[in-house]
């Protein structure tokens, strides 16, 4: 890839303490990938390898105020989300993704921790499934993430892939 021209991409997601997922995990990864990172953050988590503690999603409007500054400086090339916590933010990153400023939209539905914490508010896989992934190019979702989105009790990803 070149240097001098570096895919920019954004990540939406929340903040991990320990750097293990979340913002600090995603460009982490953009930055061995080459490519210019931003990120607008989404919630706070106090969290560990162990667990979820607690976490507190930032408000709606913040949220939307992040993108509109980033995006008039900014041309992303391709989004990546996480946590989105709650669907006040489930709806002001899905208004940016209408406009098509996002770029190419990588959906990764973050409904619980790895460890099992629950991350999200009531109502958030709603408003992903009715508000964000109709504009998404790839959803990355667990089996516990493709059952809350989809509904069904799925055990095998080739079938929740069908009912997504």
């Amino acid at each position: 890839m070149e240097t001098n021209n570096p895919k920019k991409v954004l990540t939406i997601a929340g903040l991990d303490p320990s750097g293990g997922a979340g913002i600090a995990a995603d460009l982490r990864v953009f930055s061995r990938m080459d490519c210019y990172g931003g990120a607008v953050l989404t919630a706070v988590t106090a969290q560990n390898s162990r667990g979820v503690f607690s976490y507190e999603p930032l408000s709606p409007e913040l949220v939307s105020m992040q993108l509109q500054t980033l995006i008039e400086d900014v041309r992303f090339d391709a989004t990546k989300t996480g946590m989105l916590a709650d669907a006040g933010i489930v709806a002001a990153v899905a208004e940016a993704a209408q406009s098509g400023v996002l770029g190419r939209l990588i959906v990764d539905p973050v409904i619980e921790s790895s460890s099992g914490g629950s991350l999200s508010r009531p109502g958030l896989a709603e408003s992903l499934r009715e508000l964000l992934l109709p504009h998404a190019e790839l959803v990355t979702p667990n089996l516990q993430e493709a059952e809350a989105l989809t509904g069904m009790d799925v055990r095998d990803p080739d079938q929740a892939a069908a009912a997504a």
